[in-house]
């Protein structure tokens, strides 16, 4: 015969109201979003839900209105959303010079093939006999 450990309810609250504290500050210790959701205050502080909504709905419901009346973004959340800002922005910036290099790279890639086509004639004698090179300067030495 299996001996069940008596639930300590005031333990499981002060879980839950440290839970929902981490959570309004921003600084999750077991949430792996930080989200201020009704099931975030359950996975940070471990409580099963039908413990939490059996027992500690007040909590619950508390953590909602505290959630609600707070007008601003968690610490946490804050700084995932300005790093998603700034990426965004690197990568506006990285496409754009990428877009300024390939059409820099095709005009190369049309000059190249310009200048074997005339190659090519030269060679073949179809085109000017002599290929005109400016003269280069002599090195003192």
């Amino acid at each position: 015969m299996t001996t069940r450990r008596p639930r300590d309810l005031n333990a499981e609250r002060s879980a839950l109201r440290a839970a929902a504290d981490r959570l309004l500050e921003g600084t999750p210790l077991h949430s792996e979003t930080g989200r201020l959701t009704v099931t975030e205050p359950l996975r940070e502080s471990g409580l099963r839900r039908d413990v939490v909504h059996g027992h500690h709905r007040d909590l619950v419901e508390g953590f909602q209105a505290r959630v609600r009346a707070q007008h601003r973004t968690p610490a946490a959340a804050q700084s995932l959303a300005d790093e998603s800002a700034h990426l965004k922005q690197r990568l506006a910036d990285t496409t754009s010079a990428l877009a300024r290099e390939r059409e820099v790279t095709t005009a190369l890639r049309l000059l190249v093939a310009e200048l074997d086509q005339e190659l090519h004639a030269m060679r073949e004698g179809s085109g000017p006999t002599r290929l005109t090179v400016p003269p280069t300067r002599r090195r003192p030495g």
